[in-house]
């Protein structure tokens, strides 16, 4: 690999059509674990009307594109791959703030991680307490949050704190099989399992005072984090079109370095039809954070009547989308990336205007996470996108090997964190020992610019499937 180093933390590999660019540290570059997932970004610059293949500094190995991965395309020209979303289409995350302190909440902690784990179903195969109709699921592939809001699961007001008010277009339901129908009808308003949790949070530590206090932010102030996407139904729209790519488009693919990168031209019928079955999801997955959203809201304020529950902000980090930059039509691939949009945006709420957008970036479970907020510098560098995780080190079935479910459990009531899981391999195979460093990421995508640290949360109780 041709490795050339561009600034402290930014780094170019030669490619093929363009350069990836990778916003990393020295070490990271130099650690043979990441190889392949470097190769994987460097693969994207092989393929059609690709305009930049960017990896971010939790970049990991992941199916086609590497997970961390923004590879940005044409939108005449260019393509849409399912490997650059994600078979968890819009896998996201939402922060709930509330008007609570740590020191109101400690004496009933267990009781509101019980109380939490009680109201969202969690879990491999978990159904949902909302079961609903082919008919109705059709107007949440659709609607999507807004589609929630009006089935009594959560307030107007939300819909503005949601990227894209949690509704995206071009969404047509024909273009979903019915067997994702089935896999879907019974998946609403749950968690999952894998790397999804609730968590109740707590504000340790402000950087930015000013951005904080227009984000409603305090030192010592509650919060509650929820991350999941769009369940087997997602899954099952990813898992179609790869297999119609396959099938119809073969020759179209026939030049590709890695097959798992398999696409199909922006333009054509099948590239459109997967866009609109990928926001069939994406809207599945608003509504389904909506939906849980509301029930953490409901079991908190049966313990604490008189508190304030509020949105912040609920971003998708597995997505494409159709995005202008210098007056160009573009396919912004974002898989496990943060959209990151500075002050003035148009995309912007009223609200967000004058600071720039909210970014959330979830850490490890038993380790911090951050807020933080979106910049011009985003979009002049990284067609607006930036981390979202920690990113993972060690692989699941290694997890497995080398950790005990007592040891992990052990670890985590150590550091005075609640947990309840509802299986104990996904408690292992999330250990905090299986991912990097999110202060770190973090660290170096503000040194960047490419997001600005807001404020830093705790963990204080965490939920999982």
């Amino acid at each position: 690999m041709d490795i050339k180093r561009i600034d402290k933390y930014i780094f170019s590999i030669k490619g093929k059509n363009v350069d990836a660019i990778v916003f990393t540290d020295q070490e990271t570059i130099n650690d043979p674990e990441f190889k392949e997932a470097l190769q994987q970004i460097v693969n994207v610059t092989h393929m059609p009307g690709i305009v930049a293949a960017l990896a971010m500094p939790d970049i990991h190995w992941g199916y086609g594109f590497p997970i961390g991965g923004v590879g940005v395309f044409d939108a005449k020209d260019g393509v849409i791959s399912p490997g650059g979303i994600g078979f968890d289409i819009n896998c996201g995350v939402r922060l709930m703030l509330t008007s609570l302190t740590f020191e109101e909440i400690k004496p009933q902690l267990r009781r509101l991680v019980e109380a939490i784990y009680d109201a969202v179903p969690v879990g491999v195969g978990a159904s949902g307490a909302v079961k609903v109709s082919a008919k109705t699921l059709r107007k949440v592939c659709i609607e999507g949050a807004h589609w929630a809001v009006e089935n009594g699961y959560g307030f107007k007001e939300d819909l503005e704190r949601i990227e894209d008010t949690g509704k995206l277009s071009p969404a047509n339901p024909d273009h979903v099989s019915s067997k994702a129908f089935e896999r879907g009808l019974d998946e609403l308003s749950t968690l999952g399992a894998g790397n999804h949790f609730i968590e109740i949070q707590k504000v340790e530590r402000i950087f930015d005072p000013k951005v904080a206090e227009a984000f409603g932010i305090f030192e010592g102030q509650v919060a509650i984090s929820v991350h999941c996407g769009s369940r087997g139904f997602g899954h099952q729209i990813a898992t179609d079109y790869i297999q119609i790519m396959r099938d119809k488009l073969a020759h179209h693919n026939k030049d590709l370095p890695d097959k798992q990168l398999i696409n199909a031209p922006f333009e054509h019928p099948i590239g459109q039809q997967y866009f609109s079955a990928m926001n069939c999801a994406a809207n599945y997955a608003f509504a389904n954070r909506q939906m849980i959203g509301h029930a953490v809201r409901m079991a908190l304020l049966k313990i604490f009547p008189t508190a304030q529950v509020w949105l912040l902000y609920d971003v998708a980090h597995n997505i494409a989308k159709v995005e202008v930059y210098n007056n160009r039509k573009l396919i912004v691939h974002r898989k496990g990336a943060t959209r990151s949009l500075g002050p003035k945006n148009p995309l912007l709420p009223s609200l967000y205007s004058d600071v720039g957008q909210p970014v959330l970036i979830p850490g490890s479970m038993g380790s911090a996470s951050y807020v933080l907020v979106g910049t011009k510098k985003a979009e002049e560098m990284s067609y607006g996108s930036t981390a979202h995780g920690a990113g993972r080190t060690l692989g699941r079935r290694a997890a497995l090997r080398s950790l005990s479910y007592e040891q992990v459990l052990n670890e985590l009531k150590q550091k005075g964190i609640e947990v309840m899981s509802k299986g104990k391999k996904t408690l292992v195979e999330e250990a905090p020992e299986t991912y990097k460093d999110v202060d770190r990421v973090v660290e170096i995508v503000d040194q960047v610019g490419l997001s600005r640290k807001v404020a830093r949360l705790v963990p204080l109780g965490v939920v999982k499937g």
